[in-house]
């Protein structure tokens, strides 16, 4: 009985953890690979590094696609795409 007694405060300290740190990311992992499968041709897109553009191409092979921006057209990894600036640039998109 002494031996669970002494390790119930790590289990606790992980059951913590667990609940505030891993399983939230994991929630956000699900969200943004749902994101990247769901984008198609016409969508608005900011990628992580900023740029601004609109999804003219989509290639499942290599899970990659071109975005034409003022500059040109551009490929991308589909996970270089910005999942929440994405969003908000539609929603504020829509709104107007």
């Amino acid at each position: 009985m002494e031996g669970l007694g002494s390790f119930l405060p790590f289990i606790a300290i992980f059951a913590v953890m667990y609940f505030f740190m891993i399983a939230p990311q994991l929630k956000r992992q699900k969200q943004e690979k749902k994101f990247a499968s769901e984008l198609k041709r016409g969508d608005r897109v900011i990628t992580k590094s900023g740029m601004h553009g609109k999804v003219v191409e989509l290639n499942d092979k290599d899970h990659s696609c071109v975005i034409e921006t003022s500059a040109g057209k551009i490929k991308f990894e589909r996970s270089a795409i910005s999942m929440e600036m994405s969003k908000k640039l539609n929603t504020s998109a829509k709104a107007k």
